[in-house]
């Protein structure tokens, strides 16, 4: 675009940090450029020059539909790459929430459940089912080997994968692995075979022993 097509207040599809979003213009910049607003997340950004923004959004039209098309149309794998990070970062602020502050109703239920969901689980698994239980299983046992922990997820995956105790072709298996633990803590609270230790570390929640059936 030009220079004299931006107005101020009026809304366009600009490039910011790597994804095309759409920005309100707020005023001129004393920097040069302008100060403008994304509209989807709320955040402040500047617009350097008229060449970042790549046409009007117009409000009677989607945001893909005002966007002009990227090489082989639509969303790229950057983007989709980047949406599911942004969601996985989400969900595990509302979960890290939750383990912090039960709400103690919800604790008690889950408590009085957790045996019957872990048997339905093993009755009747699912190949997703299958592939968390395989790298908390995993987990379970390096920790083990190394008395009970702590260990920080990254270091659980490259041991696991080392003695052959699990196999993924996930990119960032050791996300994996922290989603998995911090579900089962949330989802079985006492009965969960791990605890929370710091920062990204975790440890078996009976020592080393955790794990084995009672005698």
């Amino acid at each position: 675009m030009k220079k004299a097509d931006v107005k101020v207040g009026g809304v366009y599809s600009a490039k910011v940090s790597g994804k095309v979003v759409p920005v309100r213009i707020d005023g001129e910049s004393p920097h040069g450029g302008w100060n403008a607003t994304n509209t989807a997340t709320g955040k402040k950004v500047r617009i350097k020059s008229a060449q970042r923004l790549r046409g009007v959004v117009h409000k009677s039209k989607p945001l893909a539909l005002a966007i002009p098309s990227q090489a082989g149309g639509g969303k790229t794998a950057a983007d989709a790459k980047a949406a599911k990070r942004t969601k996985v970062e989400t969900w595990r602020k509302e979960v890290a929430t939750k383990v912090a502050t039960p709400d103690a109703a919800v604790d008690a239920a889950v408590r009085a459940n957790a045996d019957a969901r872990r048997a339905a689980k093993e009755k009747k698994p699912t190949k997703g089912d299958a592939k968390k239980a395989g790298c908390l299983d995993a987990a379970v046992e390096v920790l083990k080997a190394a008395g009970g922990g702590p260990l920080g997820c990254k270091e659980m995956v490259e041991r696991m994968l080392a003695k052959g105790l699990w196999q993924t072709k996930g990119k960032t298996p050791e996300a994996t692995l922290y989603a998995a633990i911090i579900r089962e803590i949330a989802n079985l609270a006492r009965g969960s075979r791990f605890r929370k230790e710091g920062r990204g570390q975790f440890a078996l929640a009976g020592g080393k022993d955790a794990g084995k059936p009672a005698a």
